[in-house]
């Protein structure tokens, strides 16, 4: 399959137009408007320093179906012993940034480059995306943000300093998602973690295809969504 290159024009090729791997196209830019196009139609980026930018679509897909979180007894007692504290878009720049240190600290490369975080941070003031923080005696010690559109959250990375942080964050945000009646939680690639908190995956024509009934894709409308200040 044929990678695109992107133009000013603000357009994406058919998400299944992606090769085997998931890469769609390369280049544009990473304007709000872009971005939140990209969502829309199950696409986003993902690339490194010195590189163009890369727009993914994956098959499959990796989602969390907030109704099917699995929270084990230990960590349903760590909820329930109110540890942590749970708060919304309070600190969203350190939690990206705290997404992107915890894997440099580790040796490993991030996609979390400056310019990603910029515009991420664009699209939080825009009130598209959105943090979840986890704090203990008032240190930020986990969290996760993504971009909320409708009601489909899609998740971008997450971290956490605190053993069970980042597990509560998820599992509590999971349960927020289903009272509010989101249909999905986006996770893009799988790992053994979101597994283990009831993750699956889905063909990417099925994500697609989600996205269409739930308001989204190229006829919807990428509608904000609010969060409280505590979760």
């Amino acid at each position: 399959m044929p990678v695109y290159r992107l133009s000013n024009e603000l357009i994406f090729p058919d998400p299944k137009r992606a090769t085997r791997e998931g890469l769609l196209a390369v280049g544009g830019d990473l304007t709000p408007e872009r971005l939140v196009l990209s969502y829309q139609l199950g696409i986003f980026p993902w690339y490194g320093e010195d590189e163009p930018v890369l727009w993914w679509s994956p098959d499959p897909r990796c989602v969390l179906i907030p109704s099917n979180v699995y929270i084990s007894r230990r960590l349903e007692r760590v909820i329930r012993q109110g540890r942590f504290q749970l708060t919304c878009n309070r600190a969203f720049s350190r939690v990206v940034a705290a997404c992107a240190d915890v894997r440099v600290k580790a040796g490993e490369e991030t996609w979390l480059i400056k310019d990603m975080q910029a515009a991420y941070q664009r699209l939080h003031e825009l009130g598209f995306a959105h943090s979840i923080e986890a704090w203990f005696d008032d240190e930020l010690v986990g969290g996760l943000y993504g971009v909320a559109l409708g009601k489909f959250f899609f998740g971008e990375s997450m971290f956490h300093t605190q053993t069970n942080a980042s597990k509560v964050v998820l599992a509590q945000l999971a349960r927020y998602l289903e009272r509010a009646g989101f249909v999905m939680l986006d996770c893009q690639v799988p790992n053994p973690h979101l597994f283990s908190m009831g993750a699956c995956q889905i063909s990417r024509a099925d994500f697609l295809e989600c996205l269409v009934e739930g308001g989204l894709g190229p006829e919807g409308v990428a509608e904000k969504v609010v969060f409280p200040e505590v979760l």
